[in-house]
């Protein structure tokens, strides 16, 4: 008996713990409701194949338009609100500042030297104040040794319109650097060579059309606009307002790779593909460049294409991966999207082998907020590692993202 009523009174304690538990966990002694909102929520999605947000979102930025993944395993930022270029390690910890005047872009080379698109202010030859587009190289070690961007320094300006003139005149001053993309080689004097984006209304006979893709020496001389043949003839002014380019020489491969093929953004309305590879061809009668045509419409394969007409709105940055899934990335600061697709132009990844299932998945995703898994006009993208980063540029942060396939 004395058994029974001690499970029976064991029980009944236990309830009133329960009770006072709940009562206690959801209310005060005076009846409010106990604040739980510094609990982070989690956001999931119910894909098994998708990006997924690593975090805390990076956010010691104001503006930031670009991120590059150096060949020194360091990250560098431009925050275009501060004319900063800033340096991280993969965990995010800054190891230092350098301002550059108007930056909007960077890319390092092979040889850790940093190359930046801003601006330079300077006068005119009667005088006048006025800026002019300009590509600063920024070198990482000092006369001491000493490496990082804590002892950054110029060392070399390549002013547009790259040669002397007696009178800058007023086409010059619309004139913006985009982004840089390097070249590899095995020959000295063609590694570290890169191509650069240029819009407004400088152009001319040697400089090109106002819209170009321009190649520059590794001793920062410019060497000539790009010209695109087609199956209808070759076109000087193929290019209308580029925005990013990228190419396959990108960390991590020791040996980079020496193809110059390059995939190019396009930010003007008119153009329906607005994303295209360039292809580069040695022929027996001379070198030249040429558009691959992607194919479109083939849903046994995917459900998106790079080549669908008005893909995109505003395609500010590519980036592609140097590992062997050659992943392409396109962020849209119109669509506040991250858009991915494999090197043949189809949007998606490999489902694993043991689902038996062969048709790619899409894993692009965004939409306009300031979740972590939304944009506000993001303008710079890079990979590393199979990490993605995205320079969410109206939300002041870095976002990083891992497809839920490489979590191993």
């Amino acid at each position: 008996m004395a058994t029974k009523l001690n499970k029976k009174l064991l029980k009944t304690l236990s309830a009133v713990l329960f009770s006072a538990v709940v009562f206690v966990g959801c209310n005060d002694f005076f009846g409010d409701k106990t604040d739980l909102s510094f609990i982070d929520l989690p956001e999931f999605t119910n894909r098994d194949i998708a990006y997924v947000p690593i975090q805390p979102a990076w956010d010691q930025f104001v503006y930031p338009t670009d991120i590059c993944i150096g060949f020194d395993e360091l990250l560098y930022v431009v925050d275009e609100a501060t004319q900063q270029i800033i340096g991280l390690d993969e965990s995010g910890r800054e190891q230092g500042r350098f301002s550059v005047p108007g930056v909007t872009s960077v890319t390092q080379d092979r040889r850790f030297d940093l190359l930046a698109c801003g601006t330079l202010d300077t006068v005119s030859a009667s005088g006048d104040p006025i800026t002019l587009a300009c590509i600063y190289r920024i070198r990482l070690l000092n006369q001491n040794g000493q490496y990082g961007i804590r002892y950054a320094r110029i060392v070399n300006k390549i002013i547009h319109p790259f040669y002397s003139r007696s009178n800058v005149n007023a086409q010059d001053l619309t004139v913006r650097f985009g982004k840089v993309a390097i070249m590899a080689s095995d020959i000295p004097s063609q590694n570290n060579r890169y191509y650069v984006t240029r819009q407004g209304q400088g152009g001319s006979s040697i400089l090109g059309p106002n819209d170009a893709v321009l190649i520059f020496s590794n001793t920062d001389q410019f060497e000539t606009p790009i010209s695109v043949s087609t199956s209808s003839g070759i076109f000087n002014n193929f290019f209308q307002k580029p925005s990013g380019i990228a190419t396959y020489a990108v960390p991590p491969q020791i040996q980079a790779s020496q193809e110059r093929h390059f995939f190019y953004s396009s930010v003007d309305p008119a153009n329906e593909l607005k994303v295209q590879f360039i292809e580069y061809i040695e022929t027996d009668f001379g070198a030249e460049f040429r558009p691959v045509i992607f194919p479109v419409g083939d849903t046994s394969r995917a459900d998106g294409f790079l080549f669908e007409p008005n893909k995109f709105s505003k395609p500010s940055a590519i980036a592609v991966a140097g590992d062997n899934t050659r992943f392409l990335f396109v962020v849209d600061e119109e669509k506040d999207s991250l858009f991915q697709f494999t090197r043949d132009g189809f949007e998606g990844v490999l489902p694993p082998p043991a689902t038996g299932r062969t048709k790619l998945e899409k894993a692009s995703f965004g939409g306009t907020g300031n979740g972590l898994t939304q944009f506000n006009r993001p303008s710079g993208v890079g990979y590393y590692r199979r990490i993605v980063y995205v320079a969410d540029s109206g939300n002041g942060r870095i976002l990083r993202f891992r497809l839920t396939l490489d979590f191993n």
